[in-house]
């Protein structure tokens, strides 16, 4: 008897359905044989499915079993595939009422014993089950929530493959069926982060550079001692972002649902990400692939940001592969016989020593390293990727008295209110641009045309970079931080004082800096 279930592969941040053909015929010897492209964890399941039946009472005919797995040029990767084809063998075996399997996508792996273990991309394989019209999707009650938020599809929710066999069997009773308002869901759940700008004392110039890297989407890079507070500023800058949007929240939860970084029984990713990977990362799990295609950390920081701490200290190959992601806010992973695009539109913060003891410009302690060190120490980051840097900010440690200062400083949520602001007046500048929400995505084109100045601000500028050593990259990059510190002051025009704020946040533009 021939019986069809349904699963899904999935690719990048989306899903392919697949369909597993199961025949159990007699009389044509005894023998399992599993087709389609399966990798060694697919194939294993033989061994899985045989034990988790016979625990649970379930007879094991000596027949021939062939399961198909298409489309057959797919290469299916995991252990998600346990359950639809156990619940295919059973209905072919006549164990099991098969005449509604072929409405529902089916996915869990197996433990011995019959209880589901989760999977990753409930979300991804709930949407493309909806967009091809499936009656409902059954899978680990663990990934329920998460697959829920998709609505028009009945989501069920099993622990144990009892649970499913029963529901096929006419008994609804013990499987739970999950339905979320995804909107109340989303808007009760939207939480203000422990980390406040108002504990950190001082530093008010950082703060008002990290206020204009946040209202324009600017990367931005911190250079001082050690203990100057520069890992403090950084992991607050999510206090200051705006509020993930809706469809911003599902795009993220599916990148992170697909890696398998979903906390347990959650539904939505509610806060922007923030990412730190250690500086002994490597170039794959930065950007993502492997044999077996993950996203990494850049995709992972997905409408969030991504902090580099001790920049000089990752690998050089490291950095320079984030270079292509940082232009298009995307990266493709190639393979000889696949591609696959993850998204990866994330605020770059980076921080770094100014040289090896880490004393350089230190207004208190002195510099110990040998002469031409500080310049070395610099070069460990490439020119492209300063480039890509619109803000250059020393940061200076704090003295006593500020230390000591009891009085709260100003709060995240007041940075907030004025970033917001600032992005409400560009999302009407760039609305015809759907492909652009920020300033610091503007072209080239787009910068002259959106940041035009007048002769005395053109004078101003040109005076800087000649008197300042600025590099010919900087002109760009100071003229979309100066529309960004215009939108902060509500103004059309970029005045002097917006340009000559903007000139001084490329201070490592500057041939002199390092001596």
């Amino acid at each position: 008897m021939l019986v069809r279930t349904f699963g899904s592969a999935v690719y990048g941040v989306n899903a392919i359905n697949v369909t597993i053909e199961v025949n159990v015929a007699e009389g044509n010897g005894v023998g399992y044989f599993l087709v389609g492209l399966p990798d060694n964890a697919v194939k294993e399941s033989q061994h899985r499915i045989e034990t988790a039946l016979k625990n649970n009472h379930y007879r094991i005919p000596r027949q021939k079993i062939v399961v198909n797995m298409a489309p057959a040029d797919i290469r299916k990767e995991g252990s998600a595939y346990d359950l639809p084809i156990a619940i295919g063998y059973l209905a072919a075996s006549g164990q099991l009422n098969g005449d509604d399997v072929e409405k529902y996508i089916i996915m869990g792996e197996l433990s011995l014993d019959g209880y589901l273990k989760p999977i990753k991309g409930a979300l991804p394989i709930a949407v493309q089950a909806r967009k091809e019209g499936f009656k409902g999707f059954i899978l680990p009650k663990e990934n329920a929530r998460e697959a829920a938020i998709v609505n028009n599809l009945n989501v069920y929710g099993a622990t144990h493959i009892r649970e499913v066999i029963e529901f096929f069997n006419g008994d609804e009773s013990h499987l739970e069926k999950f339905e979320i308002d995804t909107r109340a869901e989303f808007n009760n759940n939207i939480q203000n982060l422990d980390n406040d700008f108002a504990d950190v004392k001082g530093q008010e110039n950082i703060k008002r550079s990290l206020e204009i890297a946040a209202a324009g989407g600017h990367n931005a890079i911190l250079i001082g001692p050690p203990g100057s507070g520069k890992t403090m500023l950084a992991k607050r800058i999510p206090s200051i972002l705006p509020p993930l949007t809706l469809h911003e929240a599902l795009e993220t939860t599916k990148i992170h649902s697909v890696a398998g970084r979903l906390i347990k029984n959650s539904s939505l990713v509610y806060n922007r990400p923030f990412r730190a990977p250690h500086h002994t990362i490597s170039d794959i799990a930065l950007v993502g692939g492997g044999n077996n295609p993950q996203p990494g950390e850049i995709s992972l920081a997905h409408n969030g940001v991504l902090f580099l701490d001790e920049l000089p200290e990752f690998k050089r190959t490291v950095l320079e592969v984030m270079r292509q992601p940082l232009e298009e806010r995307r990266v493709t992973i190639s393979r000889a016989k696949f591609s696959i695009e993850y998204p990866t539109s994330f605020m770059l913060i980076a921080a770094m020593n100014p040289c090896p003891c880490g004393y350089y410009n230190h207004p208190e302690k002195e510099c110990v390293c040998a002469p031409g060190t500080v310049q070395k120490y610099l070069n460990k980051v490439s020119g492209p990727l300063l480039d890509r840097i619109d803000i250059h900010v020393e940061v200076t440690p704090v003295n006593f008295d500020q230390l000591s200062d009891t009085r709260k400083a100003e709060p995240s949520s007041l940075i907030r209110d004025r970033v917001m602001k600032a992005r409400e007046i560009q999302s009407k500048r760039f609305e015809n641009n759907p492909e652009i929400y920020c300033n610091a995505q503007m072209s080239s084109t787009q910068v002259r045309e959106m940041c035009q100045i007048n002769a005395v601000s053109q004078n101003l500028l040109k005076t800087a970079m000649n008197k300042l050593q600025l590099s010919a990259r900087a002109y760009d990059r100071i003229l979309k931080v100066a529309r960004t510190i215009a939108d902060l002051a509500a103004t059309e025009e970029i005045k002097v004082e917006h340009l000559a704020e903007a000139i001084q946040y490329r201070s490592l533009d500057r041939e002199t800096w390092a001596g």
